[in-house]
């Protein structure tokens, strides 16, 4: 079944914010294979774990099934790097979708806020969904 078109424009945030801590980035760090000081530098990927949870959201909401959606495409733009101890919040808008081929193209984007408010970085994903046919 095709996604419903009114969703352009729907907000869906992450359950719950995320506090960078050191061993977040150092968990982060290594299973990504980031060089350098874990820790202290943040790999500038490391907003697709609160990104992610936003994508969950929508997904739950919408009862997409994780399984039927490739990640076609994902790009951050900061505002400012992200250091240990921001306390961050995500809310993921559907910002397009289109039908090709029997698939659905939906257009995201993650704002990733800081504890004052402020958007840090900007998560802009494609997902692409698979709606007919056995899994």
């Amino acid at each position: 079944m095709p996604v419903d078109p009114s969703l352009v424009g729907r907000e869906f945030p992450a359950p719950a914010p995320l506090t960078v801590t050191p061993e977040r980035v150092s968990a982060f760090a290594a299973a990504v294979g980031h060089p350098g000081d874990a820790g202290s530098v943040v790999p500038p990927t490391f907003p697709i774990v609160l990104a992610f949870d936003a994508m969950q959201a929508f997904l739950d909401a919408e009862q997409i099934d994780l399984h039927r959606i490739v990640h076609g495409e994902q790009r951050f733009a900061y505002a400012r790097p992200l250091v240990p101890g921001d306390e961050l919040t995500a809310t993921l808008t559907v910002t397009g979708l289109r039908q090709i081929g029997g698939a659905d193209i939906i257009a995201t984007a993650s704002e990733i806020a800081d504890a004052t408010g402020a958007v840090v970085c900007t998560g802009k994903a494609t997902l692409v969904h698979s709606a007919g046919g056995a899994a």
